[in-house]
């Protein structure tokens, strides 16, 4: 009985029932779609991350180079042999320094792979090669003690361009190069790059000169797998070509780190730690171990990265996780009222139907559970109509893909961040990404939408059951009269 009387009074009020729900469609739609946007929000802020970071890295360690003060500003000397030298001779010299931050003993590597919930650590070096060649005339080139001075240029990316002194012309180029620990492929900055040529370091290639070239500096110097680069006079053949997953990449070369501690007269030292914890869970208490048991290091994880992101992926993230959320609640809670205040209406225009099937013998409760019944179908029609609208709507996102800006802080002194890592090696001025906006819908959305669509048909039919229930045989005699 229940049923067929339920199923006959749908379709005699149809049209009642599909405005209902519409307008709990109209909300659920609106849910899923903040919903997905969030999700895919996430997505691309994570995308980010993994730009700077790279595969498998939970955080990095750290030691900040402190602030110069007066005249210890960055001067590095180039020494050109102006005795032996033809006239209008040509001459380089190369210059290959730590990169933005303070050098840690390697020691401190295995100190922090032993802290508790630390399931690898792996260290690596950032450094900076200048390269400064070009034509000398003996006897004009200002000297210092048997060689040229030359005082480092400013701008964030390194010195370029022409330095005259005397009868001297120099051409001034930087780049920056990565010492990476081969041992361990699987963690540190290269990981934030795949092999699109050649290959990548050996396990055995710990002492080996090869190195790997960005793709973007290996296009810019006409570098191919096989090519030869040379470093203060050590050449190092080129075995792989690596292009950056997204954003600028770690350094321009990345060498063997013992090689790299060599060129730079680093001999056992690195300047960041990368970290993998046991588990994701526990990296703020990893984060706290190292902090406590490691002093006078800076412990950077991806929540901290994930403060400097700026631009309009921020800003529509924030607007999706707090006005959007808000205004697709205030937009439900609006259609629960109007589909409840509708419903309650349409049982006032059938006080005459009910009063009758009251008189009949109908109990309260019995009137009260038809018209909930009805409701609760309603609400499922509107969360059906809803999960439609909605998929469409993350579909048009997905399908139009709007491009958002991800502006990362650039890298000052020692705090700031970089390709490759926190404060990693290259300084640069704050940098812009373009990331995809996609609007995923999961499992627990739909499982959302429904639980939404029958806490909807709930609100309607209490609503309507406490109309139905306050009215008494009496009423449908008056209605006739």
């Amino acid at each position: 009985m229940f049923f067929t009387y339920l199923r006959r009074e749908l379709r005699r009020r149809r049209k009642a029932a599909l405005v209902v729900a519409s307008g709990l469609a109209l909300g659920i739609a609106l849910v899923i779609v903040v919903n997905s946007v969030s999700q895919g929000m996430g997505k691309a802020q994570d995308q980010v991350l993994q730009s700077l970071y790279g595969l498998g890295t939970d955080m990095t360690v750290t030691k900040a180079s402190p602030a110069p003060t007066g005249d210890d500003t960055e001067r590095p000397r180039f020494r050109f042999d102006a005795r032996s030298s033809d006239d209008d001779s040509s001459q380089s010299s190369d210059r290959v320094m730590v990169q933005g931050l303070q050098t840690l003993s390697a020691s401190t590597v295995a100190k922090v792979g032993a802290q508790s919930g630390v399931s690898d650590a792996v260290g690596g070096l950032s450094l900076e090669v200048l390269k400064v060649s070009g034509r000398f005339t003996r006897g004009q080139f200002q000297q210092d003690g048997g060689g040229g001075e030359l005082r480092r240029g400013g701008g964030d990316g390194g010195p370029q361009g022409d330095v005259q002194g005397g009868g001297a012309d120099f051409d001034v180029n930087s780049y920056s190069v990565y010492g990476t620990d081969v041992t361990e492929p699987g963690l540190g900055p290269l990981t934030s790059s795949k092999i699109t040529s050649g290959r990548t370091f050996r396990t055995t290639e710990t002492n080996a000169k090869v190195a790997v070239a960005d793709s973007a500096y290996a296009k810019e110097k006409k570098y191919t797998v096989g090519s030869t680069v040379t470093i203060k006079d050590v050449t190092f053949r080129v075995i792989g070509i690596a292009t950056a997953d997204s954003g600028d990449p770690a350094a321009d070369l990345y060498l063997p780190l013992r090689q790299a501690q060599t060129l730079s007269d680093s001999k056992n030292k690195v300047t960041t730690v990368y970290v993998k914890a046991t588990d994701s869970q526990r990296i703020d208490g990893v984060k706290a171990e190292i902090q406590k048991n490691v002093s006078g290091t800076t412990v950077t994880t991806s929540a901290d990265l994930a403060d400097t992101v700026s631009g309009s992926l921020s800003t529509a993230s924030s607007l999706a996780t707090e006005v959007g959320r808000w205004l697709s609640l205030a937009v439900l809670v609006a259609a629960f009222l109007v589909a409840g205040l509708l419903t309650s209406s349409a049982v006032s225009r059938r006080v005459r139907e009910f009063g009758t099937l009251k008189a009949l013998g109908w109990t309260s409760g019995r009137v009260t559970g038809q018209v909930v019944g009805e409701a609760v179908v309603g609400g499922l029609v509107g969360g059906a109509l809803g999960i439609a609208l909605g998929l469409a709507g993350a579909y048009a996102v997905t399908a139009v893909s709007p491009s958002l800006q991800a502006r990362l802080g650039g890298t000052g002194g020692g705090g700031g961040f970089s390709g490759g890592g926190p404060a990693g090696p290259r300084r640069t001025a704050a940098k812009t990404l373009d990331v995809a906006l996609t609007a995923p819908v999961g499992v627990t959305t739909i499982v959302l939408a429904v639980g939404l669509a029958v806490a909807g048909g709930l609100v309607a039919g209490a609503f309507g059951g406490w109309r139905a229930s306050r009215l008494r045989p009496a009423d449908a005699l008056r209605r006739v009269e």
